[in-house]
């Protein structure tokens, strides 16, 4: 046996769990290693916590005397706890976060010593961008990157580290981020939606979109995984014959959570609540190995940043605990994969949840409004919407029998289905005193009725309405939110404005009350959402060609499905909203592609390497083993030999087919993948390793896969499914 593996599963049994222990409880310690509004209390005076708190609220530039004081109290609140260094802590197109740290520390000019952190270290820094995915947009000459301050996300610390978050652009001004992008979308949507609200509450003064993500993952054995270069490298397995029990008892989903782990999520539990992190709940998930962590609800530009956050600190105690945290969308073959639902609503400055119905027919009408506004803007842009969250690991999630099908459907239920057929029945122009009645009284005041039991029961649904929030769940359990976010709030505000215009040419031209004009519209997009709702099984045959006649999308894989980011309409609906250039748009696609292509060209090379270096060599030397077992029966029985060696010859014969057709599919592969990197537009060069490389990763992995079967347990150098998913 392979020594990593053979010393990691004896002392797996006798690891006892890392039991973590605190004597306050959550709420006591919650933020506080966060620099929040208690903190700019505490260090601010009033003039510069007022002013401060109105640049936050509306979004407003910070004068250079107030970046000052923030400088100086942000460097006070840090320094009391410790901290010797600060970072902008930003989120680059890599997928994950980056920080440059940088000490407190400097010299006068006379050499003395002293704590230094001042407005232009707060606002800005320079790190190099050459180095981070820019999609085109970096010319040489222009490496410079820049990050700036991003006052609506509060600092804080981790570690000895004082973290700021921020967005990153290029020295042309670009986005190379995915904040920078978000924000902008959370301003269009906010100013968009205001508009509407003011048709129901003149007190409305700005609408943030609010983001609760549900963040599935996998907890590995680290010296397990350790012997296994597939999925330290790629970050899933790219062999291993499925063990006899996998998940097909359903005893893992929601069961007694093991020692080990929970040791590991109430460490993280502490260290996500000291940063500010609302996290909730805990469980385990369906496949074994695989658990789900979820938040409250938080505006959304706040809840990204603590998704990506939360990612970075679990695999950190991860490792405290002797695991890994895996959240590739696929990491093990026959049992399901993981996401990342992404809850998504809108809130007022008044604090009403615009998804959720109130108590009068009129805040229901406004529920309503958004509501239908929302599908009608995921209509519109059911391809974009796809493009956001495909990529080389949620291709193997999307479309299996445990995860959303990659064709957009929306669920409603079938109450809110006959709410909307009887507004569609709405007369057109204006309404009798007698039909608002019967809509206020009979269809929209029985809303919160309707939605008090109708939960959400069709887990096939990539975009379902749960009660008061849109359930976003194909998103990859590794991505940041923000890809999708930006894409939703985008088409959602441009819904809007067109909502609102339509609305206000009614009661202009046609002389139409406020609530008439309203019925309207509503009625007309009522009309148009038919083609994406769909209550039955999203996973069969009939929907397929049912989704295919009503001109909805299906892209089997994800160079074909980011072809949406640069369609006309696409380009249109960014640039019209003021969220991405054309330029910036081009240069996502084309970072997206190339991430596309390395990943499987990585997972290419990890497979042929691992195949040829260990399974192979394994294979053989079995081989020789029972070559040699057959030799002693030979002397032994003589002629008569091959009657009691048969089981021998055949394995011997089985392991020789098996070991040709690794050699000969890697070395095809290498050929394939050489052909495929000549070629230079990057969209055909996709394609190239995703319909022709690509296939072979599975081809050699099922003979390996037998060759796991066959071959001696003792000499397997690589952990096995039945360890890595069962041995905590």
């Amino acid at each position: 046996m392979n020594p990593l593996r053979k010393k990691s599963l004896e002392n797996l049994f006798n690891k006892q769990p890392k039991y973590f222990s605190s004597d306050k409880i959550h709420s006591e310690i919650f933020a506080d290693n966060v620099f929040n509004d208690a903190s700019l209390e505490k260090y601010l005076n009033k003039e510069a916590l007022s002013q401060i708190t109105e640049a936050i609220s509306k979004g407003s530039k910070i004068n250079r005397s107030l970046a000052d004081q923030i400088a100086s109290s942000m460097k006070a609140w840090a320094m009391s706890k410790g901290v010797t260094h600060f970072t902008h802590w930003f989120q680059p197109l890599t997928g994950g976060t980056a920080e440059k740290h940088d000490a407190f520390f400097d010299l006068l000019p006379s050499g003395k010593p002293m704590e230094r952190f001042d407005a232009n270290e707060l606002v800005q820094q320079e790190p190099d961008a050459s180095s981070f995915p820019s999609g085109g947009i970096r010319n040489t000459f222009e490496a410079r990157g820049y990050t700036a301050w991003d006052p609506t996300s509060p600092a804080f610390i981790l570690g000895k580290t004082l973290c700021i978050p921020t967005i990153f652009v290029s020295y042309t001004g670009e986005a190379l981020d995915y904040k920078t992008p978000l924000i902008k979308s959370i301003q269009t949507l906010d100013q968009c939606a205001t508009e509407v609200c003011k048709y129901f509450d003149k007190n409305v003064s700005k609408v943030f979109p609010t983001l609760g993500w549900e963040q599935e993952y996998f907890l590995i054995d680290r010296a397990l995984a350790s012997s296994r270069p597939d999925l330290i490298i790629t970050g899933r397995t790219l062999f291993g014959h499925q063990p006899s029990k996998g998940q097909q008892l359903d005893d893992h989903y929601f069961g007694a959570i093991h020692p080990r782990v929970i040791a590991f999520m109430q460490e993280l539990e502490y260290e996500a609540m000291l940063l500010g992190i609302p996290v909730k709940t805990r469980h385990n998930e369906v496949a074994p190995g695989q658990f789900e962590l979820a938040p409250i609800f938080e505006e959304a530009n706040l809840s990204v940043d603590h998704n990506s956050l939360i990612m970075d600190i679990m695999q950190r105690i991860a490792a405290k605990h002797d695991f890994i945290v895996l959240f590739h969308e696929k990491p093990f073959e026959g049992i399901n994969g993981s996401g990342k639902h992404n809850n998504w609503s809108l809130e007022t400055s008044t604090g009403v949840n615009l998804l959720s119905p109130g108590k009068t027919p009129m805040s229901n009408l406004q529920f309503l409004t958004f509501f239908i506004n929302t599908i009608a803007a995921v209509l519109s842009h059911e391809s974009l919407l796809i493009a956001s969250i495909v990529s080389a690991s949620n291709d193997h999630r999307l479309g299996a029998d445990e995860a959303p099908p990659a064709v957009l459907s929306v669920f409603i239920g079938k109450q809110l289905t006959a709410v909307l057929e009887d507004l569609e029945h709405v007369s057109k122009g204006k309404l009798s005193p007698e039909e608002k009645t019967d809509l206020k009284l009979n269809v929209i005041g029985k809303i919160p009725e309707i939605l008090l039991d109708n939960t959400d029961r069709n887990r096939t649904s990539p975009f379902a309405f749960t009660g008061n929030k849109f359930e976003f769940r194909a998103v990859g359990s590794k991505s940041n939110c923000a890809r999708s976010i930006t894409a939703l709030n985008t088409m959602v505000a441009e819904q809007l404005q067109k909502f609102s215009i339509a609305v206000d040419q009614l009661i202009e031209e046609k002389e139409m009350k406020k609530d008439d004009a309203i019925f309207n519209v509503l009625r007309d997009n009522i009309k148009s959402i038919k083609n994406i709702l769909f209550e039955g099984d999203g996973y069969s045959e009939d929907w397929k060609a049912t989704a295919k006649k009503r001109g909805l999308s299906h892209h089997k894989n994800t160079p074909d499905a980011l072809k949406a980011y640069v369609s006309k309409s696409s380009i249109a609906l960014f640039g019209q909203m003021e969220v991405f250039s054309e330029r910036e748009v081009r240069a996502r696609y084309n970072v997206d592609l190339q991430e596309y292509i390395l990943k499987i060209q990585i997972e290419s090379r990890t497979l042929g390497d691992i195949a040829r270096n260990h399974i192979i060599p394994t294979g053989i030397k079995y081989q020789n083993i029972l070559i040699e077992n057959v030799k002693g029966l030979k002397e032994i029985y003589g002629s008569a030999y091959e009657k009691h060696a048969a089981v021998q010859l055949k394995i011997i014969e089985r392991i020789s087919g098996h070991i040709e057709a690794i050699s000969d599919g890697i070395t095809k592969m290498i050929d394939t993948r050489k052909a495929s990197n000549s070629i230079e537009d990057k969209f055909e060069k996709a394609q190239a390793y995703c319909l022709k490389v690509l296939p072979f990763l599975n081809e050699i992995r099922y003979h390996c896969d037998k060759l796991e079967l066959v071959v001696d347990d003792d000499l397997w150098p690589l952990a096995k499914y039945r360890e890595l998913l069962f041995c905590r």
